[in-house]
């Protein structure tokens, strides 16, 4: 009985740990089934946890604890991911050396071992080097916002991980709010799409085809204000052609020591750059593709939303005003009361593209008919130019990259009542007839 009691704590010990790990998608021990199978088993093992006699020195527990607390705020499309966890991870294994003795025998710590082995395999992470601190006041680093985020969890003063928001915009153009609202937009010139106390991005949108209300973005203007000790205010601008890897006072980067607190990393010379601000953790995608330009931000929500009442005035936040917007308020470029379709077919060609070949160009980029589909065959409709195509499937790859929420990366039509709708090619065809209409009167 002792012998049975012994081996049901030890398995129920380590299946806790892969439960924890499992509640936290990048710290993952095992894959999904398994874990399900072993939450089953570890319940049952709990029916003899009054039975259980592990070794008070055995600390494997404690080492556990510590590094889901280190990881738990971590986030893998965040610049500075893979450090920060390969740190955690050495200062995991350091502390199972430090009590391998007295855990001879133990499963849990047999488990946490290979665990540890696999996780610095996958993620390249080499046995020496830095190691995590437990102690929050040693972590805290004013200009790391995911540091002095954790330290406040360890503090007791935020029990929950920070939420984050994502806006985008591209194409006609085509706006994503912080609340995930998509609408299609005419916004001719200026426009704040955000304008908070830590971050300020404003857009400037031109006319794409002559007597169209359509329009496309050739000028960004971001500003990322100065924050104490870690950064000075640095301007970044790009417009149609001049795509820069550096702010427009000729740095590449904010802050003092080795570690920048806000850098540029240039992905793609002259079409794709990348803003990492470590001390709001923020980070803001820009490209190029074709003659227009298109963003990606994502903000911790606590910041988004710091911000006084005459910054009301924020497309990511509020979405476009009525008067500017060109569907139909439901997040999709479709029919709009009042308008009838044209006496023609749906074969009819708008600036050489027809609804049938620009669903087929389309698809070809994006297999998902979602509303990054939608507008990509309504951009080409509008506009003539297959640019716009790359423009929605780089857009929905910066969602994939930088949207928190795997579930909401994909966005559906949906119909007056909100309830999802089928994918209706003639649904999708007459809506996209009626709003070219709207776009040209």
């Amino acid at each position: 009985m002792g012998l049975r009691a012994a081996s049901s704590c030890a398995a129920a010990a380590a299946l806790a740990a892969a439960a924890g790990a499992e509640q936290h998608p990048r710290l993952r021990l095992c894959p999904p089934p398994l874990a399900l199978l072993l939450l089953l088993l570890l319940s049952l093992g709990l029916l003899h946890a009054g039975d259980c006699q592990q070794p008070a020195q055995c600390r494997i527990q404690k080492c556990t604890t510590d590094f889901v607390s280190l990881t738990s705020h971590l986030n893998s499309a965040i610049d500075g991911f893979d450090s920060e966890f390969c740190k955690a991870l050495r200062a995991y294994a350091g502390c199972t050396q430090r009590t391998s003795k007295a855990c001879r025998g133990n499963l849990v710590y047999h488990s946490a071992v290979l665990g540890i082995s696999d996780l610095m395999s996958q993620r390249n992470c080499s046995k020496d080097g830095p190691t995590s601190s437990t102690n929050p006041e040693v972590t805290h680093d004013p200009c790391n916002y995911h540091s002095h985020m954790g330290a406040r969890e360890h503090r007791g003063g935020d029990q929950n991980p920070p939420n984050y928001l994502f806006c985008g915009l591209f194409g006609d153009p085509h706006l994503r709010t912080f609340k995930d609202h998509f609408q299609t937009c005419k916004v001719e010139g200026a426009w704040p799409l955000i304008d908070n106390n830590y971050l300020s991005v404003q857009v400037t949108n031109v006319p794409v085809v002559p007597g169209s209300s359509a329009t496309a973005t050739d000028k960004i203007t971001i500003i990322f204000k100065a924050h104490r000790e870690c950064t000075d205010q640095k301007v970044y601008q790009a417009v149609t052609d001049d795509l820069p890897a550096a702010f427009v006072d000729g740095s590449t980067s904010g802050g003092d020591g080795d570690t920048k607190s806000l850098r540029i990393v240039e992905r793609e010379s002259g079409r794709y750059v990348e803003m990492h601000a470590r001390y709001i953790g923020t980070t803001v995608f820009v490209r190029q593709l074709g003659r227009y330009l298109t963003l990606a931000v994502r903000m911790p929500e606590d910041l988004a939303m710091s911000y006084e009442e005459s910054q009301d005035l924020q497309l990511c936040v509020n979405g476009c005003p009525l008067s500017e917007r060109i569907d139909d308020g439901q997040g999709q470029v479709s029919a709009i009361l009042g308008h009838s379709l044209p006496h023609t077919s749906s074969a009819q060609a708008w600036h050489g593209y027809t609804l049938e070949t620009a669903n087929a160009q389309c698809h070809e980029k994006m297999p998902v008919k979602d509303i990054y589909f939608q507008s990509c065959v309504f951009d080409l409709l509008t506009t003539g130019d297959a640019n716009f195509t790359a423009a929605a499937h780089s857009a929905l790859e910066d969602v994939a990259a930088l949207h928190p929420r795997k579930e909401r990366w994909h966005i559906f039509p949906s119909s007056g009542r909100g309830t999802p709708r089928g994918d209706s090619r003639l649904s999708v065809s007459l809506g996209l007839a009626c709003s070219i209409l709207i776009v040209f009167l």
